[in-house]
This record gives C-alpha cells, sequence and structure tokens, in this order.
C-alpha cells in the first residue's frame, strides 16, 4: 500500500512538474511574441527593404510610395483620409457610418498606426520623386510637391489568438486609380513587410455589402474566413474577418477549412505565389486585375 502511496505520489509531482513547465513554455511564448511586435513597431521605414515596390507603373498611371505612422500625420493628410474614407465607405456602412467615422478618426491617429502612401507622379520620375519624399515627409499631403496622394493603406502589428499578425485596417484607393492593378501591388507589398516582421498571419475586416471587396479578398487574393469572424461564432454581423497564414500551426488556429472553398479556390503549382521578393518581382508584369475601394 505504502508503495503504491509513493508511486501516485511520484506521479502526482511528475504531472505538477508538467504542467509548470507547461505554463513556462506559455510565458516564453507570449514573451517572444511580445519582442516580435516589438521589432515590427521599431521599424521606422518598412519601404526600406523592398526598393523595388518604391513605386509602380503601367501605362496611363505612375505613383510612388513612401511609409508613414499615425502620430505623425500631418493636417492635410488626416483632412484626405478622412475624405476617401467618407467617399469609398459611407455607403457600405450605411446608417452605421457616423457611428464608425468617429471611430476611424480616433484610429487613423493611433502612435501604433503604420501607413504606405501612394503618390501619383506628374511630369516627374518616379525614383526622384520618391527620393523628394523622404524630405519633410510630416508635412505630406495630397498637393505638395510630392505629388498628388490618391491611395493609402493603414496597417498594424498586433497579436491575435496569441498569434503576432499584420492586421490591415483600411486599403483605399481613389476610383480613377482603380482597376489598374495598384491594389493588388500594395496587398503584395504588405504581405511582404508582414513575412519580413516576422508575422504569422495578414487579417483584415470586410464589411458584407461590400461585394467588391469580398471578391477582390476572397477570390482574387486567396484569403479566407478565420475563425474569428463573427460568423463563425453563431453572431449576426454585417462584417467578415478574413486572414491568411503563413504557417500550418497558424492557419489551424485562425483558418475556417472548407473543403468545397478549397476545390475552387486551388491553383496550379506553377502559378502559386511564393511571398518573396524575387518572385514577387517576376509576378508584378502580370498584375493589371482590376480592384477596388477596400476596408
Amino acid at each position: 500500500m505504502e508503495a503504491e502511496k509513493r508511486v501516485a505520489s511520484s506521479k502526482k509531482a511528475e504531472n505538477n512538474r508538467d504542467k509548470k513547465m507547461t505554463r513556462k513554455e506559455i510565458l516564453e511564448k507570449k514573451k517572444k511574441v511580445q519582442e516580435i511586435i516589438k521589432a515590427a513597431l521599431s521599424e521606422k521605414d518598412p519601404l526600406s527593404s523592398f526598393p523595388s515596390f518604391h513605386h509602380y507603373s503601367t501605362k496611363d498611371l505612375s505613383v510612388y510610395l513612401d511609409s508613414g505612422r499615425g502620430d505623425y500625420l500631418s493636417s492635410s493628410v488626416k483632412q484626405y483620409i478622412q475624405y476617401l474614407l467618407k467617399v469609398n465607405m459611407e455607403v457600405a456602412y450605411g446608417t452605421e457610418w457616423p457611428k464608425e467615422e468617429k471611430v476611424k478618426r480616433r484610429e487613423m491617429v493611433s502612435s501604433e498606426a503604420r501607413y504606405i502612401f501612394v503618390y501619383e507622379t506628374v511630369n516627374a520620375d518616379a525614383n526622384i520623386m520618391f527620393k523628394l519624399s523622404k524630405k519633410g515627409r510630416s508635412n505630406a499631403d495630397g498637393t505638395d510637391d510630392k505629388g498628388h496622394l490618391v491611395a493609402f493603406v493603414h496597417y498594424r502589428f498586433t497579436i491575435e489568438e496569441e498569434i503576432p499578425v499584420l492586421y490591415v485596417y483600411e486599403l483605399q484607393l481613389e476610383q480613377r486609380v482603380q482597376g489598374k492593378g495598384l491594389g493588388k501591388f500594395l496587398m503584395l507589398l504588405i504581405e511582404l513587410i508582414a513575412q519580413k516582421s516576422k508575422m504569422s498571419a495578414l487579417v483584415l475586416t470586410v464589411q458584407k455589402a461590400n461585394m467588391t471587396a469580398i471578391h477582390f479578398y476572397r477570390n482574387k487574393l486567396r484569403y479566407l474566413i478565420s475563425t474569428m469572424s463573427p460568423s463563425q461564432m453563431g453572431l449576426q454581423s454585417n462584417y467578415e474577418i478574413l486572414c491568411k497564414s503563413f504557417d500550418s500551426e497558424t492557419k489551424a488556429v485562425l483558418e475556417v477549412c472548407n473543403p468545397f472553398s478549397l476545390v475552387l479556390n486551388i491553383k496550379p503549382k506553377r502559378t502559386q505565389i511564393r511571398f518573396d521578393i524575387s518572385h514577387a518581382l517576376k509576378i508584378l508584369p502580370r498584375i493589371h486585375a482590376s480592384d477596388y475601394c477596400i476596408n
């Protein structure tokens, strides 16, 4: 009997040690994730790592890109962001827009907000304009010597389900620069930034009423509905949360596995996108599909 008690006691002690180790591992994982986010936020200019994405040109569009952050926005840029959001998103939000507009105004100036701004170049070389953009960036607006601001991406590095992710808050393009491949170009850049920053996934929210945006993300960029989306929790909502994971562990946590949709979305191996710079440069000449005002 005593021997059995000692064995039971020993097993209990082992189980306690295992639990302590498990807790320790969890804490170490959380610490690692926090360090990844901190390192990503400390990056001053994500664009500097991707020189081939400093500008984008088609036969009837020439733009260059610049990076920024929410707490450094000039008043003119704030006004432009508010204007473009209202033009593009008021209809999609419907009666909820007045409330959402206030939320977006607070979000856009957060110190955690990161931006990619897109300026149209007029009678100037894109490389020259990009160099000019590095001077007095905080004074950027839609009408200064940088050119005319025509689009922007608002994104953040954050944690979802204990996983480091890049969350796209806004992808907004003026109507006249849509349908020229610029939206895909920007999302490809964002995916590259996410991977370089050691994020495990890209996450975004899209309004159900914005069918063009849903088509863009789901069919053209192959995003999947996330397990975090209200529809997957049995909740009624006017939006879906979509994601694209970069590893199998994250896929298991964030992505909803729908065999039917997976069959529809399968592509031949030769056309699948590997998100590294060299491959990105190869596929960019083929990017000419329509893109849209997207939230």
